[in-house]
């Protein structure tokens, strides 16, 4: 049996100066402060994301943006949107991964959308498994030394 309610209990709109609603909808959007504004970049768009000393580098295919700030505050953030660690100072959209290829010296280079190419650190290597869940054609892990 359904039961009617009645709406005389329920928050009315909400007034300036208190909090507002929040989203229900996961943003994908990356907002930048760059030279005195705020720019919007889709996740998606983003191919890596480098270290320089006190700076990063969000590359995209066509071009990319500096901007001060810790890799590893960005990794934080941008971990929840498909972005993996495969260096110290190097983060990959997983979604953007194009191959990776063993080394004769026992490491990885990974190259991405684009055909930018990275060393993958023997540190990170066990990241590699997040890329791609399913393995064919060399049994369950194929990067096996």
């Amino acid at each position: 049996m359904l039961q009617q309610t009645s709406d005389f209990n329920s928050p009315g709109p909400t007034e300036i100066g208190t909090e507002p609603a929040t989203v229900s909808a996961k943003s994908s959007k990356l907002a930048v402060k760059l030279k005195g504004k705020i720019v919007f970049v889709d996740t998606s768009d983003l191919v890596a994301v480098e270290a320089q000393g006190n700076y990063v580098l969000l590359r995209r295919e066509s071009g990319c943006y500096r901007l001060r700030e810790s890799i590893s505050k960005v990794a934080k953030k941008l971990s929840p949107h498909g972005f993996i660690q495969i260096h110290r100072s190097v983060l990959v959209n997983i979604s953007l991964v194009e191959e990776i290829r063993p080394q004769s010296t026992g490491k990885h280079s990974l190259r991405v959308k684009g055909g930018k190419e990275y060393k993958v650190a023997r540190n990170y290597k066990e990241t590699l498994r997040l890329i791609a869940p399913l393995w064919i054609g060399a049994g369950s892990w194929p990067l096996e030394n």
